[in-house]
């Protein structure tokens, strides 16, 4: 028993497992700042009166909604920064961790802006109307009344996404981000076999402290901020 203690102990002293998720939360914050400011722009244009607007946000949330978020991780590596010798930074870490933050970005994207869409259909038509009626265009009218209603109509499905984010935060793998969670735990089971379910288990524990609270504050922040009809 003391030597399966001590080799587990050498085992979590060997690998940095809290910075790898430090790393993941990093990631999961960064994508979903950028992710937020995009799909709220897209939101935006799919709401549009301007057909054209509401044909492009649409084309991108079904484009990036569809395409799976390896291929759109490797592509950041191989064409841009392969291809085109595209750099976002100078240190060779910082470049991939970026290029990992965009594919994180660009895909959920999609997904809050329908969330945001989901908080729009929820306003009810008459307030639209009412901002017209006292001479406000699109633009004010969706700042001042349709978003902010909008955006506490769609607390939950949004951090449902931010969940999906921080899960999905572990394909930065693909973009050659080798001290997250999913890299750092390949490791750690390729030379440790012996503890596999140990691994396993760690993993899953953090993930599992990661995601309940989130899980708990967004659907309390969705009840406390309901709009009252």
């Amino acid at each position: 028993m003391n030597d399966y203690l001590s080799g587990l102990g050498a085992l979590l002293e060997q690998y940095d497992v809290l910075g790898a998720f430090w790393t993941n939360i990093q990631l999961t914050f960064w994508g979903a700042l950028f992710a937020l400011v995009i799909g709220t722009m897209l939101a935006l244009m799919r709401i549009s009166p301007i057909a054209s607007l509401r044909w492009a946000g649409a084309t991108y949330v079904n484009v990036f909604r569809n395409t799976p978020l390896t291929i759109i991780m490797t592509f950041l590596v191989l064409a841009v920064w392969t291809q085109l010798q595209v750099s976002l930074a100078a240190d060779f870490n910082s470049n991939f961790f970026r290029l990992a933050v965009i594919g994180l970005a660009v895909y959920h994207a999609a997904f809050v802006c329908e969330s945001i869409r989901s908080g729009v259909n929820t306003v009810p038509l008459g307030q639209a109307e009412a901002a017209r009626a006292i001479g406000l265009s699109f633009l004010p009218a969706a700042q001042l009344v349709i978003l902010p209603q909008a955006f506490r109509g769609a607390i939950a499905p949004l951090g449902n996404t931010l969940i999906a984010l921080l899960k999905n935060s572990t394909v930065a793998a693909a973009a050659s981000v080798s001290w997250e969670t999913a890299s750092t735990m390949k490791t750690m089971l390729e030379f440790n076999a012996d503890y596999r379910w140990e691994i396993f288990a760690l993993f899953a524990i953090g993930y599992v402290i990661l995601v309940i609270p989130i899980g708990l504050l967004t659907t309390w922040l969705s009840q406390r901020l309901a709009v009252k009809r």
